[in-house]
């Protein structure tokens, strides 16, 4: 177990921070968590994310990868309060994971890399975290890097996000020589060695930086008074404020997002984290003073403030499956008091659970506790029926918390088991991991009868793979999945379809006359049925429609479903004795692929609406891209230093666009793609997909055969 982690207290929801550390990918989030902990004690060294130990990064695909995948907790204590951080992923496949642990906090501490400044993914995590109305601050993290240079990033921070974000940290020394702070509230300077415990040494100002400091700090003064009539008053009256009524107006401020203190650290070499600590304890602000959650009680919206006062109710925010723990659950107290072995009712399900060994995280261990307050976070393994997005409560007080809405996957692939018996423990595998990645769809193509993993990208399909050979011993092939095409017509026809067999006895015989027309795309199919006269009975006319609706499935040119045609049925004969359903199903067939030879048949393909955000530098490059994927660029925004571009493109050609976005833009941009909607395949690609159609349609005979 950590050091530090069975010396945790009960804490009330005043003295509780709930705090998710957000940011762009490789902004140090990790190694902030990881130096946070070792100042508090919680760990006995110092941990980095190259060396696979870090605090919140256990999982092995994240030691592996070097990356945040999932979200970790840390539970600290500093100056009597309990600071939960979260570590949220930076990677842009992975926002999923940033809104479900966002909907824990009150608050998010925006870490900025000191070298590239804000990048896309900051953005984006931003907007998630003003969404649910936190607290927010910035940390320039990295300063001892080489380039890293304080003023200019806090001018990306401020050609962002305004002028709202204010420095309250200025740095002593810059890149290798970065050693220290300035306070700009307390206008004291704190030195420290690099790579020790993080306690700093205070001392006098540097007179090289004094001016500078005077003149950050009453730029703060001017911030802070700006935001509340009274501070204003006695600034015009002062010329200053005192640094108790600077702390009083900063905090109000922050909750009402009125103004984005802006700090400075470097969690590698440990400078500046116990000022930082600081900080989070005595700015951000505590559960019991957040804004009321809209809920629903019995079918009506209700309000409900985090309180430790009534019953018990909790929120389920994140499920880890644990290969030996089984299912554990991460929740969070809402109101009341949890207490160990106490049995609540799953709100969506109506189940039972018992809460049984409940503790609080830090990292992959749970320390156990004996009760949980409104506000905590915590975490209980082996629950029956509770998953991601699930609200518990006692008998009487069955309120549902609203559950995040994700993202819709935007990429799937084929998946198939390598063995047979790794095919008999796949279902089991991702049914376990679909427990913890609600992004993730699992499903099987009706069409193509392939298994299909959708997620957010290639990688994130990748790692689940993976995942299940490390997790459950299972081995899998991904390949990309077979493009769901349609067929189509372009022209009409008016065919005669008549089936007649005699075997001896009884025959058979249908004959039906159709006229076979276009619609508009996505109307699929019409039949009209226009036989007067009784020259086909009644009841062998959806027979008719049955069997040409068989031989479309089937397809013409290619095997893949025809759609949007109109069919009438304007006249045909038949026999007293011979006729019958099949019959005449027969010979809806037949006037099908009669019809289907002479309404000049086209192949259709799925467009995609596809969504990038990147930096502006690569705007040309992307659209210069998409023009080579047969897309349409339909709109571009620019928002601050983000580029974002809206184009058309072919699912055929977007496949490999995650790996080819990250190459071309370093990893700086993301994208997300939804279907739109179905348009003709030009005939060159068209006659290469027919070509493949037909030779794997001959490929299968010959098996068979």
């Amino acid at each position: 177990m950590n050091k530090g982690a069975t010396k945790l207290k009960l804490y009330d929801g005043n003295d509780i921070r709930n705090i998710a550390l957000i940011g762009h990918l490789n902004s140090g989030k990790t190694s902030l968590a990881s130096a946070l902990a070792y100042t508090a004690g919680v760990t006995s060294r110092l941990t980095r994310v190259d060396e696979g130990n870090t605090l919140t990064d256990f999982d092995e695909e994240e030691v592996s990868r070097k990356i945040t995948i999932t979200s970790g907790v840390a539970a600290l204590e500093w100056k009597k309060t309990k600071i939960n951080l979260i570590d949220t992923p930076g990677f842009n496949i992975f926002t999923g994971e940033v809104q479900q642990a966002l909907v824990a906090a009150e608050a998010a501490l925006v870490v900025v890399d000191g070298v590239a400044g804000v990048e896309v993914q900051t953005e984006k995590t931003w907007s998630i975290a003003e969404h649910y109305g936190l607290a927010r601050a910035f940390l320039i993290n990295k300063l001892d890097r080489e380039r890293a240079d304080f003023e200019r990033t806090l001018e990306s921070i401020h050609a962002i996000f305004g002028r709202h974000a204010v420095p309250i940290h200025l740095p002593i020394g810059k890149e290798r020589d970065f050693k220290g702070i300035i306070d700009l509230i307390t206008m004291k300077a704190y030195l420290y060695t690099p790579n020790s415990d993080g306690k700093a040494k205070e001392v006098e100002i540097p007179a090289d930086m004094a001016e500078a400091a005077q003149q950050a700090h009453e730029v703060l003064v001017e911030a802070v008074a700006e935001g509340e009539d009274e501070l204003m008053e006695e600034f015009f009256e002062t010329g200053t404020l005192p640094a108790e009524h600077i702390r009083d107006g900063l905090l109000e401020e922050m909750r009402e997002g009125k103004v984005f203190p802006v700090l400075c650290a470097a969690a590698l070499t440990n400078v500046g984290t116990d000022q930082l600590l600081d900080f989070l304890a005595d700015y951000m602000p505590a559960p019991t003073k957040h804004a009321p959650i809209k809920a629903m009680l019995n079918g009506a919206e209700v309000e409900r403030k985090i309180t430790a006062e009534g019953p018990v109710t909790l929120f389920v925010y994140k499920t880890v499956a644990d290969v030996f723990a089984g299912r554990v659950s991460y929740f969070k107290v809402m109101t009341g008091v949890l207490k160990n072995d106490q049995h609540l009712f799953n709100v969506r399900s109506g189940t039972d659970e018992r809460l049984a060994h409940i503790g609080v995280l830090q990292g992959k261990t749970i320390v156990p506790a004996t009760e949980l307050r409104a506000g905590d976070l915590g975490a209980v393994a082996k629950l029956k029926d509770t998953m991601t997005g699930d609200s518990l409560g006692e008998k009487g007080s069955l309120i549902a918390y609203p559950a995040v809405k994700l993202p819709e996957p935007s990429i799937a692939y084929a998946i198939q088991a390598k063995t047979r018996n790794d095919e008999d423990r796949m279902g089991n595998g991702i049914a376990r991991i679909l427990e913890e990645d609600q992004s993730l769809r699992f499903y099987r193509d009706p069409q193509t009868k392939e298994f299909l993993l959708a997620g957010s990208g290639q990688q994130h399909v990748e790692i689940i793979c993976s995942k299940l050979k490390r997790r459950y011993n299972v081995d899998v092939e991904l390949r990309a999945p077979k493009i769901a095409y349609r067929e189509t017509i372009r022209g009409s026809a008016d065919v005669h379809g008549r089936h007649k067999k005699q075997t001896g006895g009884h025959g058979q015989f249908g004959d039906c006359k159709i006229k076979m027309s276009p619609l508009a795309r996505g109307e699929k199919f019409q039949f009209v049925n226009d036989i007067f006269g009784g020259a086909i009975p009644r009841q062998f006319v959806p027979a008719v429609e049955k069997g040409i609706l068989e031989a479309a499935e089937r397809g013409f040119v290619a095997g893949f479903p025809v759609v949007d045609f109109k069919v009438t049925l304007y006249d045909g004969s038949y026999h007293d004795v011979d006729s019958n359903e099949m019959s005449f199903k027969m010979a809806g067939r037949k006037a099908f692929r009669l019809a289907m030879e002479q309404a000049k048949p086209a192949l259709l393909e799925p467009i995609m609406n596809v969504e990038v955000q990147a930096p502006v530098e690569y705007a040309g490059d992307l659209m210069g891209d998409f023009n080579s994927r047969r897309g349409r660029v339909s709109g571009m925004d620019v928002k601050g230093a983000t580029q974002i571009i809206r184009a058309q493109v072919p699912i055929a050609e977007m496949l490999t666009y995650q790996n080819d976005l990250t190459s071309m833009t370093q990893g700086r941009a993301s994208f997300t793609m939804e279907f739109d909607h179905y348009d003709f395949v030009p005939q060159q690609q068209a006659d290469k997909i027919i070509a493949a159609a037909k030779a794997a349609r001959t490929g299968e005979e010959e098996e068979e055969e």
